[in-house]
């Protein structure tokens, strides 16, 4: 039976994918993936066919949809399928750098801080008063705290190139794009869908870059229904 991998991305954890993993419960096995050890995108890629036994659909968000890509590299004849949410292709682009070691400098200061200034921007600007999600993701990054932050940052910054492989993807691929996504736009998404062999996209509206937390039902409906066409398995 394939195994449905749910990759969470930075600084996140299970609960970005929970409302998907109860969706698919019982009808086919859940693998939560946690990248907390990891020190580079190919290595949490490398873990997780490790740990995961069989055929693969890896779904990833944000971060975490760049170690599915990997996967589906490294693996092609066990990664039956790709859902890529909030995600993107380039490889590290000029400036890049300088601006995330800022966001490591704020987090080895007060990995409060930054929370309180990175959440916000990453959602729907509708759903920054919204102190019930706020407060969600800013426990979830408080659970990671800065040495993942850093981690996490540095392997982002030494990514593999994945728009140099994505013409050469053996399984079908669901991107998850949000309407109000700043970070990962629609855009960014088509050009995935563009290039790979066999792409659908759909855009989940009135969301940001945590389309699965912010609107939870609409991300989760799609993703059970083209699991359900492409590999007959649904809720």
């Amino acid at each position: 039976m394939t195994t449905l991998v749910l990759i969470p991305g930075l600084v996140s954890d299970a609960i970005v994918w929970a409302p998907l993993a109860e969706a698919v419960s019982g009808v086919m096995p859940v693998h939560h993936a946690d990248l907390s050890g990891g020190i580079s995108i190919t290595g949490m890629s490398r873990t997780l066919l490790d740990e995961t036994a069989g055929d693969i659909v890896a779904v990833g968000h944000s971060m975490g949809g760049r170690v599915a890509l990997e996967m589906a590299r490294m693996a092609p004849d066990r990664v039956r399928g790709l859902v890529l949410a909030n995600t993107g292709h380039h490889p590290k682009r000029e400036g890049e750098e300088v601006k995330r070691q800022q966001m490591i400098d704020l987090g080895n200061r007060s990995i409060d801080e930054l929370a309180q200034q990175w959440l916000p921007p990453m959602l729907d600007p509708a759903r920054v008063d919204d102190r019930e999600l706020i407060d969600t993701l800013r426990a979830m990054v408080l659970r990671a705290g800065s040495e993942i932050h850093e981690r996490q940052i540095r392997a982002l910054i030494g990514r593999p190139d994945a728009s140099a492989y994505i013409a050469d993807l053996r399984c079908p691929v669901l991107l998850v794009a949000a309407r109000q996504d700043g970070w990962s736009p629609i855009a960014q998404h088509q050009e995935i869908a563009a290039a790979a062999p066999d792409a659908e996209l759909v855009i989940i509206e009135n969301a940001g870059h945590f389309a699965p937390l912010e609107r939870p039902v609409e991300t989760t409906a799609a993703i059970t229904e083209w699991l359900a066409r492409r590999f007959g398995e649904s809720q």
